[in-house]
């Protein structure tokens, strides 16, 4: 079983960033509900896990995506916030991670071993992808509507639907770290 102190260890950085403990501690909730449902049996496990099975990701797990993805969105909001002479919109940094680190947790769900040394979809993934589920492994622990509306529609499930401005930051830093390797793989990046 994954313990609340692996994921802590694996988003010390991240959960510094969350002033509220209670959202901290439903983050931590939701990865580990996300294990359990996914079956998976150690956070070492995880860290084999691609971040996507859409493309070769180079070696970059599911853990190092999520990091990067926060990271990222966190760093989009201070540049705004430090180049606007007035900043017309008002950022949540708290809920900008929580999001960020529960973005691709429904991954944990949507993916599974294929037992040749790779992962595919599961049944589950199949049937719903990862914002989807994530949404609802989150809001079985009680994240807030406004959390949950940066795991749904943080990719293209979100086209065209109202958005708070943590999840635009999201979805940027979530497709800056996915289209340029995509475009590698399709000999479409410029090096």
């Amino acid at each position: 079983m994954i313990s609340k102190t692996d994921i802590e260890k694996r988003f010390e950085k991240q959960l510094e960033k969350i002033s509220c403990q209670e959202l901290r501690d439903k983050v931590i909730a939701t990865w580990q509900a996300a294990c359990e449902q996914g079956g998976w049996n150690s956070i070492e496990e995880i860290e084999t896990m691609p971040f996507t099975a859409l493309t070769d990701t180079h070696g970059v797990n599911i853990i190092e995506h999520t990091i990067a993805v926060t990271e990222g969105a966190y760093a989009l909001g201070k540049a705004q916030e430090a180049a606007y002479r007035k900043m017309p919109l008002k950022i949540d940094y708290d809920r900008l991670v929580a999001g960020g680190i529960l973005h691709d947790v429904g991954k944990l769900v949507e993916t599974i071993k294929d037992g040749k040394g790779g992962f595919t979809k599961s049944i589950a993934g199949r049937c719903l992808r990862h914002p989807i589920y994530g949404t609802v492994l989150a809001a079985r622990v009680g994240i807030d509507d406004k959390t949950l509306n940066m795991i749904a529609c943080h990719a293209k499930e979100g086209d065209g639907s109202p958005q708070i401005i943590e999840t635009v930051l999201i979805h940027q830093a979530d497709f800056a770290a996915f289209n340029p390797i995509v475009m590698k793989n399709n000999g479409k990046l410029i090096e």
